[in-house]
């Protein structure tokens, strides 16, 4: 499972986080739903997150991904140790600083470089703050459908809606009293023929009761190792794109990836 949070509009460094329910199920054998704590809900809703998860390939297919690199909409480039927590986080802020953090999203250690100088102290912490919040912000743009089911989260069958001829179950996501945020609300439209997820819609905490909920698509679904995963969000008011680039799964990558500040060879 991935951190959730909150699902903010892309921004060329990082988005304003909310982060909810710390889900930090990094190994696969964590991963594994073994008995332990799981979703809460009524039957039918529950029924609906099993079959999306089985669409998108299942537990054992999501549990067997290791590896996984992506440019988030053109702002940053992770590469993921899901077993391990390792994590590399690359790009360029807003004044043109290129910037590479080596750190472990479980233990919140490691290293940052900008234009190639390590840093130390206050710098080295805040940059180490703000990758941890990009990895946790970002994974859930590309994995929130594998999450349906973590521990903490309430879902109800909230009707079917009909869009563009296509009929879609929505199931809505609350929280438990947990993490920063359990006030955030999100749908997943649920597509009746192909059971991916097409569409989501969220309303934060702190938002103004009047508020209309944000709703994005999720389009370009593609088999990446054993896993489904969507590249094209599109805003459902105003039509921007949004691309999660240059994904890829991998069974092995090298140590330097996670442990040296030079570039990745593909």
């Amino acid at each position: 499972m991935i951190s959730r949070s909150r699902p903010s509009p892309p921004r060329p460094w990082l988005p304003a986080l909310r982060v909810a329910p710390l889900l930090l199920l990094l190994a696969a054998a964590a991963t594994a739903q073994d008995g332990a704590a799981r979703a809460t809900g009524d039957p039918r809703a529950i029924a609906l997150a099993e079959r999306l998860l089985d669409a998108l390939g299942g537990q054992e297919a999501l549990d067997a991904t290791r590896y996984v690199r992506f440019n988030f909409f053109g702002f940053r480039t992770h590469h993921w140790d899901r077993y391990t927590g390792r994590h590399r986080l690359e790009g360029q802020n807003r004044e043109g600083v290129s910037y590479v953090v080596l750190h472990n999203v479980q233990t919140r250690q490691g290293d940052v470089w900008l234009d190639g100088v390590k840093q130390e102290g206050e710098a080295r912490d805040q940059w180490l703050e703000r990758a941890y919040g990009a990895w946790i912000n970002d994974t859930y743009w590309l994995f929130m459908p594998y999450k349906l089911l973590d521990p903490g989260v309430n879902l109800a069958y909230d009707g079917e809606e009909t869009i563009d001829g296509v009929v879609y179950d929505k199931v809505k996501l609350t929280f438990d009293n947990v993490g920063l945020t359990p006030g955030d609300t999100y749908w997943a439209y649920l597509n009746r023929d192909t059971h991916l997820m097409d569409r989501w819609a969220y309303f934060l905490q702190g938002w103004e009761a009047d508020r209309e909920p944000t709703h994005w698509w999720w389009r370009d679904w593609r088999r990446y190792g054993r896993i489904l995963l969507s590249s094209k969000r599109i805003n459902v008011a105003d039509g921007r794109e949004a691309i999660l680039g240059d994904i890829a799964v991998f069974d092995r990558l090298p140590d330097a990836v996670f442990d040296s500040p030079e570039p990745v060879t593909p």
